[in-house]
């Protein structure tokens, strides 16, 4: 397999991922000095200070959000519309592991996406499965002689990012789109894609995710504006600084740039913001479709939701761990490192400082000494969900953006200070293991 600039730096070397657990005790071990030293200060002597970081805070964010104002959302009607004999050969892939429940309709689906039969190759990773996912791709290939499945061990190791690595020695398209197994996409969806891609020479493009079963509980609700509120900010960042994101479901790559930044990592809980790193430090840029997006499940449980963001929380502090010297240290702009340690900070740190603040307060009897950067932070959080909420949409129905609406999902996005220290903690007292525990999909009655 071909090696890229980062690939060999993080792949091959001995010291690639090791220390994480130390690397975490440090983390945590700052954030408590964070959220502790304010309360043996006076509060005329740090309030200030944290004053002027709540403001930073709030012009960049606002900055971001902007973008999507200021940067109109791509305009297919005035695009030049891609023939078929011009769209390029695509491979999807499909890592499957026990999804009984849904392989069917995914497959079927696929089967009726409005792109050239010729270009096309689906391929199904049966990945171990355990239930009966295996028989039911065995019927659907006798359906579908064009559909390829491809037979992986349980125990051959490396998660998601180890059966699409395995994939890679079958597709022979220029172009790969990931997909997980609960995916839907409108019929026109690749068509757009590359319309997309094509017009602003893109070669990575994350569609925006969308919830399909937004109205089967609260907690489904909650997540459709999560997503939304995620794609504003993907979107603005990539238009302020340059920086963007993968999401693991629906993201389009060009092969060869694939290869090049080493594939998959097999070593983390999250290949998709692995990827997004590397691509980011070898200078390639991630687009972000907003319209059509990718459609899938949100999780319908609590415990199915902390599950899930652990995985998410554990894998994003991986990457960082992980990449620190070529982010601090590399070739990329001050404004990228910025955007990059803004962030950072906002989903990482804060949240733990913020609940080491609290107790702390509550211990001592003091007033919390964070708490204008929080509030500042759910702020934003809420202006990015209101905008989200109102955008031009070709997928499920958005929530409202009610006030109630957007009061509970603000209590709902609370779950990450508790999710965000958790997981830090586990990282800094257990020793280093890599779990791939998979969200179960249980498909649209």
């Amino acid at each position: 397999m071909k090696q890229g600039k980062y690939s060999k730096i993080e792949f091959e070397s001995k010291s690639f991922s090791r220390n994480r657990r130390l690397k975490s005790f440090v983390f945590l071990s700052s954030c408590f000095i964070f959220a502790i030293y304010p309360h043996f200060l006076e509060e005329k002597v740090y309030f200030p200070f944290i004053v002027f970081i709540s403001i930073v805070v709030a012009v960049y964010g606002l900055l971001v959000i902007s973008k999507n104002k200021i940067n109109s959302y791509f305009d297919f009607q005035n695009a030049n519309e891609i023939k078929g004999k011009d769209l390029p050969y695509l491979d999807i892939l499909v890592a499957a592991r026990d999804e009984q429940n849904v392989i069917s309709g995914l497959v079927e689906r696929l089967f009726n996406l409005d792109y050239p039969n010729e270009k096309l190759n689906i391929y199904i990773i049966d990945d171990g499965s355990s239930d009966n996912t295996p028989i039911i791709l065995e019927e659907l290939s006798k359906k579908f002689d064009r559909l390829n499945i491809i037979r992986r061990l349980k125990d051959a190791g490396g998660g998601k990012s180890g059966a699409l690595n395995y994939a890679l020695k079958f597709v022979s398209g220029d172009w790969l789109l990931i997909l997980d197994a609960d995916a839907q996409l409108q019929n026109d969806t690749l068509q757009k894609l590359f319309q997309f891609a094509f017009k602003d020479s893109w070669s990575i493009v994350q569609l925006r995710k969308s919830v399909v079963n937004i109205s089967k509980n609260l907690l489904t609700n909650c997540q459709a504006i999560e997503m939304v509120m995620d794609s504003v900010f993907q979107y603005g960042r990539l238009f302020q600084a340059g920086v963007s994101e993968l999401r693991g479901n629906g993201q389009l790559i060009k092969k060869d740039v694939l290869l090049e930044c080493g594939a998959f990592n097999e070593n983390t809980v999250t290949d998709d913001l692995d990827l997004s790193l590397r691509l980011l430090l070898s200078g390639a840029n991630i687009g972000i479709l907003i319209n059509p997006p990718v459609m899938e499940e949100g999780v319908e449980t609590i415990s199915a939701l902390f599950a899930q963001r652990q995985r998410w929380a554990e894998g994003g502090l991986q990457r960082f761990f992980d990449y620190w010297r070529p982010l601090i240290f590399g070739d990329i702009n001050l404004v990228k490192k910025f955007d990059i340690f803004y962030f950072f900070i906002l989903q990482y740190a804060l949240p733990i400082i913020t609940l080491l603040d609290l107790l702390i307060s509550l211990i001592i009897l003091n007033k919390p000494a964070y708490w204008p950067i929080s509030f500042t932070a759910f702020m934003l959080s809420g202006i990015a969900s209101w905008y989200g909420c109102n955008l031009n949409n070709e997928g499920p129905i958005l929530p409202k953006s009610n006030f109630p609406n957007l009061i509970v999902y603000l209590a709902y996005l609370s779950h990450w200070f508790v999710v965000i220290p958790w997981v830090t903690l586990k990282m800094a007292i257990l020793p280093k293991r890599i779990l791939w525990k998979k969200t179960l999909h249980k498909g649209l009655n």
